[in-house]
């Protein structure tokens, strides 16, 4: 009778490891440029919606207001005498990298306000993520 015994230890060895590690890496380079332009479209989109939601609070204030326009954004988040904002919320929102909208109010004699991010640089000008973003830029877009 004889005793076998099993010196083998249970585990992956190093070549299944690194088989795994190359199937990860493989993986990672296709997957990562994928989910880096959808947050950036993402990004750019969620700007593009709070622009166009600040630019109505605007026109709304303006119109309650016998067509004066405010002075900054901080009047669409301030409470009237009845409790009511023009904007659902207690504080100006910043564009998704982190910025403050920039609000510019209309000329004298003109109705044109602007609205803008100025992108991911925060600086005028720029292109992809750098993008100036304002709401002419979208109103011209949308026809």
């Amino acid at each position: 009778m004889q005793i076998q015994r099993k010196n083998r230890r249970a585990g992956f060895t190093l070549a299944e490891l690194m088989v795994v590690i190359v199937i990860i890496g493989l993986l990672a380079t296709l997957v990562v440029p994928n989910v880096m332009k959808k947050l950036f479209t993402a990004n750019i989109t969620k700007a593009k919606a709070d622009i166009v939601a600040i630019s109505g609070a605007v026109d709304q204030y303006a119109i309650e207001n016998a067509g004066r326009y405010p002075d900054s954004l901080e009047a669409l988040v301030t409470p009237d005498a009845n409790g009511f904002t023009f904007l659902r919320q207690e504080t100006v929102p910043k564009d998704p990298w982190g910025n403050q909208y920039v609000y510019e109010p209309p000329s004298s004699g003109s109705q044109k306000f602007r609205v803008l991010s100025y992108g991911k640089d925060n600086a005028p000008g720029g292109e992809g993520d750098d993008a100036d973003i304002d709401n002419i830029k979208i109103q011209n877009q949308e026809q």
